[in-house]
């Protein structure tokens, strides 16, 4: 529905209205601007999304989470709260593919802005809801920010080492994952809407996103009655991989595959090791993985990390160090692959941030700005897209709504 001159990119003809707070339904956002979609980010007149003061910066500078999150997004402001800012959003919802919010669940049916009202404006919009408990069940109307979503979906649990209280990954990863599964369930309703021109609600919940991510350990626990543990840097039963001392720091080496295990013998100068009844099996060295775990600390502790890098490049192993953004920018591969990118920015000279992922051979996506101050969009958008007068502009903005 955008104008084709806008960008490109394999979303570059979809727009998108985002409306939500904090990082779920804006990650979502930045993952189909990344990917060319036309995103008008909503916000509130005067305080706008918190994201923008967010995240570590110097004293009295703005945040340098939001130059990320709100990247190649139109940002534009209004009053939902009013009834005029809702007649405005029922307009805007006319001329998009998508609506994405976070807000509690049965928000926007206060509003009078429920999917029953937004479906009869735009029968092919779909509505991308992100929550933490999704839209239904006696949770739905509990406030759920990503850090209970990460506890109630299993991920805290397993997380940190077995004589200490549950750890967080460093990471907002629930809020994260509930917003690529919103990304990933946007997509299959486009393409059902291709087939049919129907839109539909997507419902992404944190504690189900999270959930997903568990692998195997609930039918290990529902046939096998084995409730899983957290256990630090291992997973009990795969063995080796581990990070291993060395002189001067530490390296992670996974060798836990038959073939590639008896290359790391090899390459450690024990190759009859491969062949020691207590290593030579999957199972076996499971069993004895805290003594096979010595055995390599030993060798690694004798060199250093470069040495022990090279050994394990020679022997295909795989290994590497345990970055920092320090780390990154120095390495070759993250430079040959310009997996960090620099962005001008009017605050932040040198301002750099991850680059667009995944990477697409024909349509590739990308950051075409930071993020924008709040309502610098408004007057393309309300007079471009809706083609509202000056003097509606302005009384909008003399009430509040804008």
């Amino acid at each position: 529905m955008t104008d084709s001159t806008f960008k490109t990119g394999p979303l570059g003809d979809l727009r998108v209205l985002e409306m939500g707070t904090l990082l779920a339904g804006p990650f979502c956002g930045q993952l189909l601007g990344d990917m060319g979609a036309e995103v008008i980010k909503i916000e509130p007149p005067n305080q706008g999304d918190p994201m923008r003061v967010w995240g570590r910066q110097k004293q009295g500078e703005p945040s340098l989470w939001w130059p990320v999150v709100a990247r190649n997004k139109k940002a534009i402001t209004l009053d939902l709260r009013q009834t005029e800012g809702q007649e405005v959003l029922r307009e805007l919802v006319t001329k998009a593919d998508f609506l994405l919010e976070n807000f509690r669940p049965g928000t926007f049916e206060k509003w009078g802005l429920g999917w029953d009202v937004l479906r009869l404006e735009n029968p092919g919009l779909i509505f991308i809801r992100v929550s933490g408990f999704g839209q239904s069940g006696p949770y739905a109307g509990r406030a759920g920010f990503g850090a209970i979503g990460e506890a109630m979906g299993g991920l805290r649990a397993l997380t940190g080492e077995p004589d200490r209280p549950p750890a967080r990954v460093g990471i907002s990863i629930g809020d994260s994952l509930a917003a690529t599964f919103a990304c990933l369930g946007a997509l299959m309703a486009l393409n059902h809407r291709h087939r049919t021109g129907e839109g539909q609600v997507v419902d992404s919940a944190i504690y189900e996103s999270v959930l997903a991510m568990l692998e195997s350990t609930v039918p290990e626990f529902t046939v096998a009655g084995v409730q899983r543990q957290r256990s630090g840097a291992i997973l009990p039963g795969i063995a080796p991989s581990n990070v291993y001392p060395c002189a001067d720091g530490e390296v992670l080496i996974g060798a836990n595959q038959d073939a590639i295990f008896r290359r790391l013998c090899a390459a450690m100068g024990v190759p009859e090791l491969a062949d020691d009844p207590r290593y030579a099996t999957h199972e076996a060295r499971g069993r004895h993985q805290a003594m096979l775990d010595a055995r390599i600390a030993e060798w690694t502790r004798s060199r250093g990390v470069a040495a022990v890098l090279a050994a394990m490049e020679a022997a295909a192993v795989p290994a590497g160090r345990i970055y920092g953004v320090a780390d990154m920018l120095a390495d070759p591969q993250f430079a040959a692959r310009a997996s960090l990118e620099a962005v001008p920015h009017p605050d932040f000279p040198g301002l750099m941030m991850q680059s667009v992922f995944p990477r697409l051979s024909e349509t590739p996506g990308a950051i075409h700005w930071p993020g924008a101050p709040l309502g610098a969009f408004n007057d393309e958008v309300y007079r471009g897209l809706l083609g509202f007068s000056a003097a509606k502009l302005a009384t909008l903005k003399r009430d509040g709504i804008i």
